[in-house]
């Protein structure tokens, strides 16, 4: 195996090592002109896409149309129109008669203009003011000075006055609406007092049969006197009524005299 590897490689020697590639024109030219080189190419490569947008732009638009030129034989001419000949006394010239004009829609007339203008409804808003009453109201107190239930008016009442005004609305003279806008009181009312009795009514201490005191007992007896009483009356006394204690024992119409 060692052997047949000298062999080949004695057979077969190693390749000579090849030359440095020369450099190209761009590298051997100065730095300078490497750069006017770059710029001339990107203005060249401007120049054609500039060409080339024109050109298709020119093919998408179209040429314009080119613009008639030419003697006036080649222009059309405008017919010829004979003029009319003049009448003769044998074909009379007839008579032309005259266009008539289109007639124009009649103006409408002041009086149906008026009537229209009438027609329509009249509104009118105008402001009314009114007065109203005010009802005075009632108040009780007790009085004990007077008899259980008499009433007596201790501060009399009086009624109060407020303004409205509203906004009324009329249609052709006659009224439609009509609006409460402002309300405002300008006389107070006054409350009546009434004062209700609460005194109770006293007994009576004396009998209505006799003018001058008797007193109501179950039994009266004249003073002084033999009687048991329990009550007594000093006399002489009138009777008026029913002698119902027999004062009067002579009937003289006095009792105790």
């Amino acid at each position: 195996m060692i052997a047949t590897t000298l062999i080949a490689v004695t057979m077969y020697p190693p390749p000579a090592p090849r030359p440095p590639a020369a450099p190209n024109w761009f590298r051997r030219a100065s730095p300078g002109r490497r750069v006017a080189v770059i710029l001339g190419s990107v203005a060249l490569s401007f120049l054609l896409l500039c060409c080339a947008g024109t050109a298709i732009v020119g093919a998408l638009v179209g040429d314009p149309e080119p613009t008639r030129t030419g003697t006036a034989a080649e222009q059309p001419q405008q017919p010829i129109v004979a003029a009319p000949a003049e009448p003769t006394e044998e074909a009379p010239a007839q008579e032309v008669s005259p266009v008539a004009e289109p007639s124009l829609p009649a103006a409408p007339s002041p009086t149906s203009a008026a009537s229209s203008a009438a027609a329509a409804p009249v509104v009118q808003v105008t402001t009314v003011t009114e007065r109203a009453t005010i009802r005075y109201g009632q108040r009780t107190v007790k009085d004990s000075s007077l008899a259980e239930g008499k009433r007596v008016v201790r501060t009399k009442g009086v009624n109060g006055v407020k303004t409205l005004t509203y906004e009324v609305t009329t249609t052709d003279g006659v009224r439609t609406a009509k609006k409460l806008v402002k309300s405002v009181v300008t006389k107070q009312p006054v409350t009546q007092v009434v004062a209700v009795g609460t005194k109770k009514p006293q007994q009576a201490t004396c009998d209505p049969n006799y003018s001058g005191c008797v007193p109501i007992a179950s039994d009266v007896d004249c003073k002084p006197g033999s009687g048991n009483g329990p009550a007594y009356v000093t006399g002489p006394v009138r009777v008026i009524g029913d002698d119902i204690y027999d004062l009067d024992r002579d009937n003289d119409g006095y009792g105790c005299d």
